[in-house]
C-alpha cells in the first residue's frame, strides 16, 4: 500500500517531497481494528509540492483524497496529511 500511495501521488500531484510513515502497528488492538489485518492501514504523510500553493489546507487535502481515492477505498483505515508549499515552513528537508 505504501508504495502505491507514493505512486499516487507522484502521478496525480508530482511532489517535491513526500514522507510516508506507517503507523499501522500503533493500533493493532484498537476496537475499529477487530478482524482486520494490521498492515499498512494507518499512514502519517507529509507532501510538499507547488500545486497547493493558494490552496486552503482543506483544499489541500481535498487533493490529496482525490488522488488516494482508490487506496482509501481498499485499506487505509487513518491518514494524518500535512500538505505544503516548497517555501512553507518544515517543508524543506532537515540537513
Amino acid at each position: 500500500m505504501a508504495d502505491r500511495i507514493r505512486r499516487s501521488l507522484a502521478a496525480a500531484l508530482a511532489p517535491e517531497r513526500v514522507e510516508l510513515v506507517d503507523e499501522s502497528a500503533r493500533h493493532a488492538g484498537h476496537a475499529a481494528m477487530k478482524g482486520l489485518q494490521p498492515e499498512e492501514t494507518h499512514f502519517r504523510l507529509l507532501v510538499v509540492a507547488e500545486g497547493f500553493r493558494g490552496l486552503s489546507r482543506v483544499q489541500r487535502q481535498r487533493l490529496v483524497h482525490k488522488a488516494l481515492e482508490a487506496e482509501l477505498a481498499e485499506g487505509i483505515h487513518a491518514l494524518a496529511i500535512t500538505a505544503l508549499t516548497p517555501d512553507e515552513p518544515g517543508a524543506a528537508r532537515e540537513p
